[in-house]
C-alpha cells in the first residue's frame, strides 16, 4: 500500500510530502504512546497517532518511519510540519478514530504489524 492509498482510503489530507506520497508501506503501527512506536519493530512503517507534538516527528525520525497520519482530526502545528519537512517524513491527517483508520487500513491489505515482546 502506498501512502497516498492509505491517506485516500481513511478520507484524509496532506499537510506536507504529498509529492512524495508514492511511498510503500509494508505494516502499520497505531499508538498514542511514543514508547509504544519505539517497541514497533518493523521497516516501511506507517504510523497512525492521535499525539500531536514534536515528540512524534522527533520518535518518527529516530526510527526510520517516513509517514505519519494523524487520526480524530488532529492537525500539526507549522513547528511541526516543518520538522517532517526536514527530516522528509510524510504528513496526513483523518477525521476518523484511531480504531476505526486501523480497521480500515486492515481491511485494505495491510496486516503486517505488532509489537515486540518486552
Amino acid at each position: 500500500m502506498t501512502v497516498a492509498e492509505a491517506v485516500t482510503l481513511l478520507e484524509g489530507q496532506f499537510f506536507c510530502g504529498e509529492d512524495k506520497a508514492g511511498l510503500e508501506v509494508a505494516s502499520a503501527c497505531g499508538a498514542d504512546l511514543m514508547s509504544d512506536v519505539m517497541a514497533f519493530v518493523k521497516d516501511r512503517v506507517l504510523l497512525l497517532t492521535g499525539l500531536v507534538n514534536p515528540q512524534v516527528i522527533r520518535t518518527a525520525s529516530l526510527l526510520d518511519i517516513h509517514a505519519i497520519i494523524f487520526v480524530r482530526g488532529k492537525a500539526p502545528s507549522r513547528d511541526m510540519i516543518d520538522m517532517a519537512e526536514e527530516a522528509d517524513i510524510i504528513l496526513g491527517g483523518t477525521k476518523l478514530p484511531m480504531f476505526i483508520s486501523c480497521g480500515k487500513i486492515y481491511e485494505a491489505g495491510l496486516r503486517t504489524g505488532g509489537v515486540r515482546a518486552i
